[in-house]
């Protein structure tokens, strides 16, 4: 079947993943909504039986109507943003502080209730909100898969080395893989290019994430992670999945 990955062992079934990244800065949220990294990310997880909480499409809440929704028109609130020290300035920036906020808290709480996290973090785009996220996660010891592509300023994708002791070293990726032979076969829509298909056609990544997770869905054990003062891998207890829902 299209898009579904044939299922053997598949240790992330019924796991929840939130898919971090830029948002704001990027060149068209009109097209990184429909078209982004996370639409195929999303089809490819959904195959293997993952959760995917997406912060384009806010889950909803009992009793609050559209809490904290993104569309691609959102933004235009950041054009009242003033630096302007009066009461009136004051007061716009209160606003849009408590206009935001909602947006902030249903992110993050889909941050707690994930076992683990997806962020892509192109060095050439700014992004707070990702690096919340990222520290949410990792001081709940969640397993941080973090995607760092190359740039036109930094061309080998290299995050910055304070992220290796914050995620660890073994959970960084040069990028996604879509352009694969293999899953543009599985996955048809995945065919129509996207500027990230063409950054990876240029330049395939060394250590794509897409593989990973695939492996992952068939493992039958714990990820391993490196341990520097052992000099072996061992099994990363990051990795805390409940074998089923509590009840």
């Amino acid at each position: 079947m299209i898009g579904v990955v044939q299922k053997v062992h598949n240790y992330l079934d019924g796991a929840r993943v939130y898919l971090a990244g830029p948002m704001d800065f990027v060149a068209s949220r009109e097209v990184e909504k429909r078209f982004g990294w996370r639409t195929r990310v999303k089809e490819f997880l959904r195959g293997l039986g993952v959760t995917v909480f997406d912060p384009w499409e806010k889950p909803r809440i009992r009793g609050l109507f559209e809490y904290g929704k993104e569309d691609t028109k959102t933004i235009r609130n950041r054009d009242r943003w003033t630096f302007a020290p009066t009461a009136e300035g004051a007061a716009t920036r209160a606003e849009l502080a408590e206009f935001f906020w909602e947006t902030v808290h249903i992110d993050l709480r889909m941050v707690d209730i994930s076992d683990f996290v997806i962020a892509y973090c192109p060095t050439d785009v700014y992004s707070v909100g990702t690096v919340h996220e990222i520290i949410v996660a990792r001081s709940q010891h969640k397993p941080v898969l973090f995607v760092s592509p190359p740039t036109a300023r930094n061309p080998d994708g290299t995050p910055s080395l304070w992220y290796l002791p914050l995620i660890g070293s073994e959970s960084f990726f040069d990028g996604f893989g879509f352009s694969e032979p293999r899953y543009l076969e599985r996955f048809e829509s995945w065919r129509e290019t996207s500027p990230l298909d063409e950054r990876e056609t240029r330049r395939p990544p060394e250590r794509p994430l897409l593989p990973h997770l695939e492996e992952l869905g068939r493992g039958k054990s714990v990820p391993k992670r490196w341990v520097h003062a052992s000099r072996r891998f061992q099994n990363d207890d990051d990795w805390l999945l409940l074998e089923e829902s509590l009840r």
